[in-house]
Order: structure tokens, then sequence, then C-alpha cells
């Protein structure tokens, strides 16, 4: 039996979404649901504390450009401590990351 290889239409023009992650330590309460839910496993916990104590994320070494944009961490923390912004926002945020 010959097996055929497929390819989506358009496969060429495709474009994985590329963004940053955004931290503020400040707001953090170390859930970590941010780190569990990240597809990309972008983020991991900091050995640093805020000032509450916690062990806030921070994102991997190496792994600077692998946030997809998702925007999981940002639906899912309960304290709204972190958030991403595609490539065409950075710009505008570089200033704003603490």
């Amino acid at each position: 039996m010959k097996v055929y290889a497929r390819t989506p239409l358009g496969l060429a023009q495709v474009q994985v979404p590329r963004g940053q992650v955004y931290i503020i330590p400040e707001r953090c309460k170390g859930c970590e649901i941010c780190i569990e839910f990240c597809p990309q496993a972008v983020l991991q916990e900091s050995e640093a504390v805020n000032a509450k104590g916690y062990h806030y994320p921070e994102i991997v070494p190496g792994k600077e450009g692998a946030c997809i944009h998702c925007g999981f961490c940002t639906i899912i923390c309960p304290e709204f401590a972190i958030f991403s912004a595609d490539d065409g926002e950075l710009s505008f945020l570089a200033g704003r990351q603490a």
C-alpha cells in the first residue's frame, strides 16, 4: 500500500503568532496556575519573592521568544498579575515591563 503525503494549501503563508509575557510581581500570589497552563512552558517559578512573600513566575532562560500569545496566562490569572502582548504591541509596552 502506497501512502501519499499531503500538505495543507497555503502552508507557506502560515505564520506562528509570537508575543511577549509581562509579569507584575507585586500582584502575584504564587498560585502557579499560569506555569501549569502555559502550552509552550515559557514560565517557571522564580527564586525571588515579592513583598507578600510569594514566589512569582518568571520566563525560562532561553525561551524568551517562545511565547505564542495564546493568552492562557492572562485569562487564568486570578490576580491579573500576568499578561501577554503580540509583536505589534511590544513597542508600546516596552517601557512598562516590570
